[in-house]
């Protein structure tokens, strides 16, 4: 689309806010990017004073384990073919498979097979075809830039470190669910309520927002430890402890993001003209079923994008985990800080970095999968509100 002239801006500006964004996109992304390199290096590399001997790896290398030019090669072609289909072809084939009322469930399940399917094929099959490979190329198969993978097997397996995962997971799906399905409604009752207490009640929804997340967990923990002894009187003798329990976590974060997910949805559903609701009264809807079937098929990247943020606040949460939950039950951020923490060598070090940049690859397969609809979902949410 051609832009008039009087709108165009000099080749100065142009060049100078290219150049400012480009230097703090590097500045944002360097440290991912260095921890990332560290992780995959023995420790001598990964703490080498040189930064070329961080990035090549010579000692890992001359263990024989890196990478050859052949794994490079194929390694940058599966990761750009990935993120085209992420981007692209896995929208597509969700919204054309999974029917209408389905489509969160099918967004979850795409996801989900999505990233195991790669995992499969980027560490599971491409690593010992490109083995076969390099052994016949012999001298050329080489290994040029020093690459292992140690340092994340020993963090998964002997760490267990998948224990964390999975109660990430429990936590941050609880709180995305609860999260979206009480503020989807109380936004939408929110956004078509005429009354002025409905503008009130989300002021005080988000001065509760803006409290020290220490002061809310400081005004839970007491009725959680003692919770056993609150539910005796109904639950009998086999009422639980909350405590140290993901339920509790989920709760809490819960009460945290709820103003904030309220606020964020009614902005997208006053954006929804009031006569879709009334052409669906006419024809014979209740008041549910036009916002099950006619106002929620418009609201998805609105959803999406406040579950994104739901989503963010729960995994990347560490205070209200690490308080609330017991060794057992510890996510994965406040286990990568007992890593830190604790007396270490170069190595446990090496995994604590590893164990740091596991937690990353979740995040971005949900932007490269997400991309659209966050978009068109902040730019929705930014028109009126």
């Amino acid at each position: 689309m051609s832009v008039p002239t009087s709108m165009r801006q000099p080749l100065s500006l142009r060049l100078s806010s290219a150049a400012f964004l480009g230097f703090w996109c590097l500045l944002a992304a360097f440290p991912i990017f260095w921890i990332a390199v560290m992780s995959f290096k023995d420790p001598v590399d990964a703490f080498a004073a040189n930064p070329l001997a961080v990035i090549f790896g010579p000692e890992t290398v001359a263990t024989g384990r890196g990478l050859s030019v052949l794994d490079i090669l194929v390694g940058i072609a599966v990761l750009w073919g990935t993120i085209h289909l992420a981007m692209n072809r896995l929208p597509e084939l969700v919204t054309r498979l999974t029917p209408p009322e389905l489509l969160p469930f099918g967004w979850i399940v795409g996801a989900l097979a999505y990233g195991i399917g790669f995992l499969i094929v980027f560490f599971g099959i491409l690593p010992p075809v490109l083995g076969g490979l390099n052994g016949i190329l012999g001298p050329f198969g080489a290994p040029i830039i020093g690459l292992t993978s140690e340092h994340y097997q020993a963090v998964w397996v002997e760490n267990a470190f998948y224990e964390n995962f999975i109660n990430s997971l429990i936590v941050t799906a609880g709180v995305v669910t609860v999260s979206l399905t009480v503020g989807t409604l109380a936004g939408f009752g929110l956004a078509r309520s005429g009354s002025g207490l409905a503008f009130w009640i989300l002021i005080i929804a988000l001065v509760f927002r803006a409290l020290p997340h220490s002061v809310l967990v400081a005004g839970y923990l007491p009725p959680f430890i003692n919770s056993a002894e609150i539910l005796r009187p109904i639950l009998g003798e086999a009422a639980p402890t909350l405590y140290g329990k993901p339920l509790a976590v989920i709760a809490v974060l819960v009460s945290i993001n709820q103003p904030f997910t309220i606020w964020m949805l009614r902005s997208f559903f006053q954006n929804i003209p009031n006569e879709l609701d009334e052409a669906a009264r006419v024809d014979g809807c209740t008041h549910f079923q036009a916002f099950r079937w006619v106002i929620m098929p418009v609201m998805w990247p609105g959803v999406i994008t406040t579950g994104l943020f739901s989503f963010l606040l729960a995994y990347n949460d560490y205070l209200v985990c690490s308080l609330l939950l017991d060794a057992q039950n510890q996510t994965m951020v406040p286990a990568i800080a007992g890593y830190f923490n604790r007396e270490t060598t170069t190595t446990d070090q090496v995994e604590a970095v590893a164990a740091a940049v596991s937690i990353t690859a979740p995040l971005f397969l949900l932007v490269m999968i997400f991309q659209r609809q966050i978009v068109s979902g902040l730019t929705a949410g930014a028109v009126k509100g």
